[in-house]
């Protein structure tokens, strides 16, 4: 499979966000936004706002993407991604996502 390795380390490639972006493909768009709104307890979550190319790619971004946090330091410090920080294993701004993800570091790792 692809990968696209965003600024935390999840793989962009695999995101349906992304998916049905690149593919114009509005059926994914509004099956996403209903798991959406419910995995992340966002009931204002539609599948209009479905739209994402990925969080280092240039283009549209989904909303949550746009104002990450983690997005936000990587590009403040000029790193590609957290993965080029020395601070990423005791960061607790990452944390979260690597906590609950732990393919995301190991992508990151994978990048150098």
């Amino acid at each position: 499979m692809e990968k696209l390795i965003a600024c935390c380390g999840l793989n962009c490639a695999a995101c349906d966000a992304r998916i049905a972006t690149i593919n114009n493909d509005d059926e994914l768009r509004k099956t996403t936004a209903d798991k959406w709104r419910v995995n992340y307890n966002s009931p204002d979550i539609t599948p209009a706002m479905i739209n994402c190319t990925g969080c280092r790619e240039e283009g549209i971004k989904f909303n949550y993407c746009e104002m990450c946090e983690i997005r936000k330091c990587v590009k403040m410090k000029g790193f590609d991604t957290c993965g080029d920080c020395r601070e990423m294993d005791t960061c607790s701004i990452v944390s979260a996502v690597h906590k609950y993800v732990p393919e995301a570091i190991t992508n990151l790792r994978s990048l150098n």
